[in-house]
């Protein structure tokens, strides 16, 4: 029987395990992680992350061939095959700080494998990381190898949240990077192998490690550069009376560039946008290509100006104050269908109204309030550290309340923002929101989810992303 080990239980290892443990019956899956608590929460009724279909395949496939243990070491010396899918945050002290990926925990998962390995094993790369790291940790593995011989594997996620499972069940490519020797590919086809047991050979796609390890960054980086293109067509839709939504539908039927990624927001969020393109931008500056650095540090620089223009929209529009105002947060998620809140645009807006003195009230369908203090009280980058390296949310937040409802959130408010595209948010009774809120009564739409004729017609002032300005606004400045 082959056995399988994935050193970290998070929101890459534990989807990706489950469904392999589904679709290959006779393969064994440990997944394994330092963190009792996560692990714990693995093994009960309330999963730690929140994803459609992952708790059906958990309870289907656990206690028969997938497993979930702190036995960190005894599992990786059973393991035939080791991924590792461990955090790579980016540094935020030290050489790179603020761009460079963090390999801390690569590495000492790296020295753990060659301390405990009494057979030969395939070590795959499974977590987002900068090109050349399966370079490094080939060479810890081999500088301790005791006879032992290690192939390392580059095997990149593609996964979205809010659609991971349907994503590893129908996969556009599942991609396999290794080395050119016989060894090398001797893994490449035993790692094929395993997901061919339900992926199409002709979507499996092999390369060198190199390009295995730069095409992750790469498809981050050219989603998130579509999502900056069209917010930045967004602020010039709002200064000119375009409609962003009409634009984007216009531009997405040409065929050569598509439909997916344009819709206009916030700003983009989740683990990997940001980080991934920052690790790019460091790799370039590595490798004396300035040039190369600048173009894609723009579309970071794009994505924070529209989450900072979207609070500047809110600010100026409410009389250039929301000192002691309440605003209603609807939605706390980087998008709708997960919990997950890693960068998003929420912290940032939330952060920007609190700076001026609002009463932020907060309802997210899966985000806890124990998760939305501890976002709101942490540094830039420190969320991608485990929990109990990250500060304690010691801060009493006298400005947030977290409510279990919209109607809740939204009771003698002065405004809403919208940062969360939950389909509950386009089929609330605005009218009985509007008779409940302070007047005037307004709306910011971060998501473009609202029908924005109809909450005119009720009484709300609406601004909507990339939307023509109703007169209100087009009288106050867009800057605070």
């Amino acid at each position: 029987m082959v056995k399988i080990c994935c050193i970290g239980a998070g929101y890459v290892g534990g989807p990706t395990m489950a469904v392999i443990a589904l679709k290959c019956p006779a393969i064994e899956v440990a997944v394994v992680d330092i963190s009792v608590s996560r692990i714990a929460a693995w093994n009960s009724d309330q999963l730690p992350i929140y994803e459609p279909g992952l708790e059906e395949i958990v309870k289907q496939c656990r206690g028969k061939n997938l497993f979930f243990s702190t036995a960190v070491e005894k599992h990786v010396a059973e393991a035939d095959i080791i991924f590792v899918s461990v955090n790579t945050p980016t540094k935020t002290r030290g050489l790179g700080a603020g761009k460079a990926a963090d390999l801390t925990y690569w590495e000492s998962a790296a020295r753990m494998i060659a301390d405990v390995s009494k057979s030969n094993k395939i070590v795959v790369e499974k977590s987002t990381v900068p090109v050349k790291t399966a370079e490094a940790i080939e060479k810890i593995l081999t500088h301790n190898s005791k006879g032992i011989e290690y192939q390392i594997l580059s095997n990149p996620e593609f996964l979205a949240e809010g659609t991971a499972i349907e994503d590893l069940f129908k996969p556009d490519r599942v991609l396999i990077g290794g080395r050119e020797t016989a060894g090398g590919q001797k893994a490449v086809q035993a790692l094929k192998e395993v997901y061919a047991n339900w992926v199409p050979e002709d979507r499996i796609i092999t390369t060198n490690l190199w390009s295995a390890e730069l095409s992750k960054l790469a498809a981050n980086a050219f989603l998130a550069q579509r999502i900056s293109s069209v917010n930045a067509m967004s602020a010039l839709c709002e200064a000119t009376g375009a409609d962003v939504s009409q634009v984007a539908h216009a531009v997405g039927k040409d065929s050569r560039i598509g439909p997916k990624f344009l819709n206009a927001s916030v700003g983009f969020g989740g683990s990997c946008f940001q980080k991934d393109i920052l690790n790019l931008v460091y790799i370039c500056e590595c490798n004396g290509l300035p040039e190369v650095a600048n173009y894609w540090k723009q579309v970071i620089k794009v994505n924070d100006y529209q989450k900072n223009r979207f609070v500047n929209r809110v600010v100026s529009s409410m009389f250039n104050t929301v000192s002691g105002k309440k605003i209603a947060i609807l939605g706390f998620a980087f998008k709708k269908d997960t919990g997950d809140t890693r960068e998003t645009p929420a912290i940032d807006v939330c952060k920007g109204l609190l700076g001026d003195k609002a009463q932020l009230s907060i309802y997210d369908l899966q985000v806890t309030e124990e998760q939305i203090q501890r976002d709101l009280s942490m540094n830039k980058f420190d969320w991608d550290h485990p929990i109990h390296l990250q500060p304690a949310s010691s801060i009493e937040m006298k400005q947030v309340s977290v409510v279990c409802d919209a109607y809740e959130a939204t009771k003698g408010a002065h405004g809403i923002c919208i940062l969360t595209e939950w389909d509950e948010f386009k089929t609330l009774d605005y009218k009985k929101i509007y008779d409940n809120m302070q007047k005037p009564a307004f709306v910011f739409d971060g998501r473009n989810v609202v029908n924005v004729g109809e909450l005119r017609k009720i009484g709300f002032i609406v601004y909507s992303i990339g939307k023509p300005l109703d007169s209100w606004l087009k009288d106050m400045p867009a800057v605070a």
